[in-house]
């Protein structure tokens, strides 16, 4: 491979698609999602939920800046493919350490401290790749240098919570997550290079895939090697209808809308777009998601193990809520993008999130069974009304080809 092709910007002209390896470097958050849906499951409190939502901002950050590098570079030539591999090593480890990435278990190494180092390293070969590709690129060089100022703080507040507990601990990463992010936002879309707008948008698609794909096998841990049943099956259907549900929602018409705006748009807009659309609202999206997993998860632990559940037995507290709280995050999500790109709200789901979150209270009182079918049931008929012709606003989206 010639020297001035080991590690160059994407062209405006090519018909850059998304690589097998960016589809390789996603099983490393296939995993990584898996892990903090546990770290949920194992500490079923308010603030096992919050850790386990500040540990998804942080996979986030990596992952997006990976899907941002993707955009840019080929990652799949060159020097830029070993800087994928490492980070993919390094991010394999971040992975490992989740469910200890608040409390350090006796013996080994220390695992909130490894999480926070792995972390950083991973971003750190991020930064390093991207300014090597903007070595004849002034601005882009500058706004990536911008990052670090966000970037370096944000990890040494984390180093500082390794050495927190409590309340306390969670405080310092909302903290440094914040000065991050926030870091990100002020410093504007400008200087970023977003050439190849369809590549973009289908790796975002992807991780979506990725999130829904993580409530399907919440299903089967639930289940676990507990004995199939009659009520386990139907109930399983439910849980696949409502994932194929949530699936609907989000790809028929919002993904074509955000990547129509996207592709549509020039210069300073399109890294507008591509920031507002994919980079922060995609993150409730994919929480919403991992918390009905959660929902998910539990309710299955409930009706397979018959031994110590009867099958009237309902689901309280954290898990419901994330059940029924994390599918009113991704509609109101959705709802969101399409403001984002098409100028209206979804009012219908908006209505919907208001809806499931007021009836919570009362669907303590119904059997696991029957929470995960309503559950299901409202999704499906969301989607059915959407269909009919009153429901229907005057929007075209064309399809963009893939």
């Amino acid at each position: 491979m010639p020297p001035r092709q080991r590690l160059h910007l994407v062209g405006e002209d090519e018909d850059h698609r998304v690589s097998t390896l960016e589809l390789f470097f996603d099983l490393v958050f296939v995993y990584a999602i898996t892990q903090t849906t546990q770290l949920m499951a194992d500490h079923l409190s308010l603030l096992g939920v919050a850790q386990g939502l500040m540990v998804l901002a942080v996979l986030w950050w990596c992952w997006c800046s990976y899907a941002w590098l993707g955009t840019t570079i080929h990652v799949d030539q060159g020097i830029a493919r070993l800087a994928m591999f490492g980070a993919m090593a390094v991010m394999f480890l971040v992975s490992l350490t989740v469910p200890e990435a608040f409390t350090d278990p006796p013996g080994g190494l220390d695992a909130p401290l490894l999480f926070v180092g792995c972390y950083a390293v991973v971003r750190l070969l991020h930064e390093v790749a991207y300014l090597g590709a903007a070595r004849h690129d002034p601005e882009l060089r500058r706004v990536l240098l911008r990052m670090l100022r966000g970037l370096v703080p944000s990890i040494a507040l984390l180093v500082v919570a390794t050495f927190l507990h409590g309340p306390w601990q969670l405080v310092v990463w909302a903290v440094a997550l914040f000065v991050d992010y926030l870091n990100v936002y002020l410093s504007g879309p400008a200087g970023w290079r977003l050439n190849s707008p369809a590549h973009f948008s289908e790796r975002f698609g992807l991780i979506v895939i990725i999130a829904l794909g993580e409530s399907i096998v919440a299903i089967g841990i639930g289940i676990g090697e507990l004995p199939m049943t009659w009520l386990v099956a139907g109930s399983a259907i439910c849980g696949i209808a409502l994932a194929a549900g949530m699936w609907w929602t989000y790809f028929d018409v919002v993904a074509h809308a955000a990547e129509h705006r996207l592709t549509r748009a020039t210069g300073l807009e399109r890294t507008k777009i591509a920031t507002d659309s994919y980079t922060f609202l995609h993150l409730p999206l994919i929480a919403g998601v991992v918390l009905v997993a959660l929902g998910l998860k539990k309710s299955f632990l409930y009706l397979a193990d018959t031994v110590h559940y009867g099958p009237s037995v309902a689901l309280h507290g954290v898990p419901l809520w994330s059940l029924t709280g994390g599918l009113a995050l991704y509609l109101v999500a959705v709802s969101s993008l399409r403001r984002r790109n098409l100028g209206s709200w979804n009012r219908q789901r908006l209505v919907l999130a208001v809806v499931l979150l007021a009836l919570t209270p009362l669907l303590e009182h119904v059997p696991a069974a029957v929470l995960v079918l309503i559950v299901a049931a409202t999704v499906l008929a969301l989607i059915a009304f959407e269909r009919t012709p009153w429901a229907r606003r005057p929007v075209s989206v064309p399809r963009v080809g893939r």
